[in-house]
């Protein structure tokens, strides 16, 4: 937790609401995302017991597991999942854009939409993980074949899970998590877990205040959790008898269609709270405007999709159990530089994020007071345009002389630290910076490249500038102990009885 976070904590709890942490909004939201509310049966891993799922808040889908234990009702409310979820996703497949790749020299395909998927916690998302697993290998035929769908649907469900795993992904995202990062209440972090009592100090009741608003959200029969966990009293007093009922019901039609009903409206009733509490969620993030770079990140989202639609439909492969050690190596790779990335583009996107790197020295705000536009360097071979201005600042400043810095309004130019002076009496510091890159190709700057005196720049030591991928070898030149190829045996000779008498010796 970053220090001005914890003090807009301290801040709610004075004010009775929670505190912005941001001033934009760093997450993609779909004009028409699709939100899935799960439950699981307590004492079952991964058990579906029911689910709330749809795309328009007036009109959800309830699907419901009337024994979670058996094994056919399982598969078949995943069928029925398949139903809701497939077509939302073939609903994304319709317009296509031309993206240049390779720099220019060839050209590929990608969706202009991708499917987006809300759940209410983060365990939310790890039932969208697991059931993806329990579901992508089953046959559809032989013994114990499931619906064609099903298999289909686990695919897409692993796809979901892994890229919440990618920073700054939006397809499958947490609501308490998404709502967490841009707003910070008087409550602990275990306690945002919770989506009634997150929003209770968001968004409180008028006359309540965000801690009053979160105390009443602590009462099951109103607030019922979230998902996938059920709440142990309902469980006791009202779902195990239901289930019961439904199957002492066993073998009359109209008296199981009977128990079924009752058994659909008690589940109704614990899934329907949070299924308003998620569209309110979303609302409340609707209204903040998105960050700069946060389509950047949509885009490589429908990357994805576009590339993930491909491999299916080639007829690609379930996603293997785990990873190789290639993969892994890769894949743990490829999320650092996304996390690096993602880090840096909140920081150039928000001022409130940028604070907390001006805090701790790694960025500094001020004003423009020299400035030398036209500053040739003739130390080298040639003569290059080298433009210094001088900026002042309140801010601490812990650069050294050498170090290189970016300007988030200005992308594209670079800014070596030439001289850095404290002023002990007025506790301002003068930094000059030393600029290259984005001044045009002669020897004069162009218009508008070089800060004028009066500008007020950050200037940070964050680049949001291309990271190229690592090189990892292939699998045949893999040690065996990490997946590669085996040894190659050599046959060697018995030894005599004289030889190994003589080893053991």
């Amino acid at each position: 937790m970053s220090t001005l976070t914890t003090l807009a904590r301290a801040e709610a709890v004075v004010a009775g609401v929670a505190q912005r942490i941001t001033t934009v909004r760093h997450l993609h939201l779909a004009d028409r995302p699709l939100v899935f509310i799960p439950l699981s049966m307590a004492g079952e891993a991964n058990a579906p017991l029911a689910a709330m799922v749809g795309t328009d808040p007036g009109n959800p889908r309830l699907l419901v597991v009337p024994q979670p234990r058996n094994r056919d009702q399982r598969f078949g409310f995943a069928a029925e999942l398949a139903e809701v979820l497939l077509p939302y996703l073939a609903s994304c497949r319709g317009v296509t854009e031309v993206v240049s790749a390779n720099r220019g020299k060839e050209v590929r395909y990608r969706y202009v939409d991708a499917p987006q998927v809300l759940v209410p916690n983060s365990a939310g998302v790890g039932f969208v993980r697991l059931f993806g697993r329990s579901t992508r290998f089953r046959r559809t035929d032989g013994d114990y074949p499931v619906h064609h769908s099903v298999p289909l649907l686990g695919q897409w469900l692993t796809f979901l899970a892994d890229r919440a795993e990618h920073p700054g992904s939006s397809m499958l995202l947490s609501m308490t998590e998404a709502l967490g990062m841009h707003w910070a209440t008087g409550q602990s972090g275990l306690e945002d877990a919770q989506l009634a009592a997150l929003l209770g100090w968001i968004d409180p009741p008028d006359g309540m205040t965000g801690a009053q608003a979160a105390a009443a959200a602590e009462d099951p029969v109103n607030w019922p959790p979230a998902g996938p966990a059920t709440d142990p009293t309902f469980d006791n007093e009202i779902l195990g008898g239901a289930i019961k009922g439904y199957e002492e019901a066993a073998g009359d039609v109209s008296r199981q269609a009977r128990a079924r009903d009752v058994l659909e409206e008690a589940l109704r009733a614990q899934i329907e709270p949070t299924w308003r509490l998620m569209w309110r969620a979303i609302a409340l993030l609707r209204q903040l405007p998105a960050g700069a770079r946060v389509e950047g990140r949509w885009a490589e989202d429908r990357d994805a999709f576009s590339n993930f639609v491909l491999y299916v439909d080639g007829g690609g492969y379930p996603q293997p159990r785990r990873d190789g050690a290639v993969n892994a190596a890769q894949r743990l790779h490829r999320m650092e530089r996304a996390l690096q990335s993602y880090a840096v583009q909140r920081a150039y996107d928000d001022p409130l994020v940028m604070a907390d790197h001006r805090l701790t020295g790694e960025a500094f705000v001020g004003e423009v007071t020299l400035a030398q536009p036209n500053r040739i360097d003739d130390s080298g071979k040639r003569r290059v345009l080298r433009p210094r201005i001088q900026v002042t600042t309140a801010d601490p400043v812990l650069v050294t002389p050498g170090a290189a810095m970016f300007c988030p309004a200005r992308p594209g130019q670079k800014a070596r630290v030439v001289f850095v002076t404290p002023d002990g009496s007025s506790g301002q510091t003068d930094v000059v910076l030393e600029l290259s890159g984005g001044l045009g190709r002669s020897l004069s700057p162009a218009p508008g490249s070089v800060p004028e005196v009066g500008d007020r720049l950050c200037y940070t030591t964050l680049s949001d500038s291309y990271m190229p991928p690592g090189e990892f070898p292939g699998r045949d030149e893999t040690p065996w102990t990490h997946g590669g190829p085996p040894t190659a045996y050599e046959d060697a000779a018995e030894p005599t009885v004289q030889e190994a008498g003589e080893e053991w010796s």
